[in-house]
């Protein structure tokens, strides 16, 4: 679990702490038999407004878990990079060679690629391909 997953569970489970203790019972909220000696409480005193503030306080713990994870996201709005440097298509020869189609401001190159090496094997350009000098 990464550690941004790992921060928003302990902010939820902390705004659900908080939030449960204010729902535990005390003997104001307890209802008694007629004739018993508890039964004349007197009537419970309202606070008036620890409830509103743990509201708040839940749903600004959880904008700020929610902005964390905004945060941290990879993807930008934007879209697609604008980079100029894109390899396009690979293909796997064996023994670690490979074939590689990589593309620089709209020009497309073939690669030959294997352990301590690059070579141009071609400059592609729509229809007609150019060998690489030799």
């Amino acid at each position: 679990m990464s550690c941004r997953w790992r921060i928003a569970l302990a902010v939820l489970v902390g705004a659900a702490c908080f939030q449960a203790r204010g729902l535990a019972a005390d003997e104001s909220q307890i209802l008694f038999p007629r004739g018993t000696p508890g039964a004349e409480a007197p009537p419970p005193k309202r606070d008036g407004g620890f409830g509103a503030v743990s509201v708040l306080g839940v749903v600004l713990l959880a904008g700020v878990g929610g902005w964390m994870l905004w945060r941290g996201r990879k993807v930008k709005l934007g879209g697609r990079d604008n980079r100029l440097l894109a390899i396009d298509e690979t293909r796997p020869l064996g023994n670690r060679q490979y074939l590689v189609v990589a593309s620089y401001e709209g020009k497309k190159l073939l690669l030959g690629v294997c352990p301590g090496r690059i070579d141009l094997l071609a400059s592609l350009t729509g229809d007609s391909v150019k060998e690489a000098p030799k």
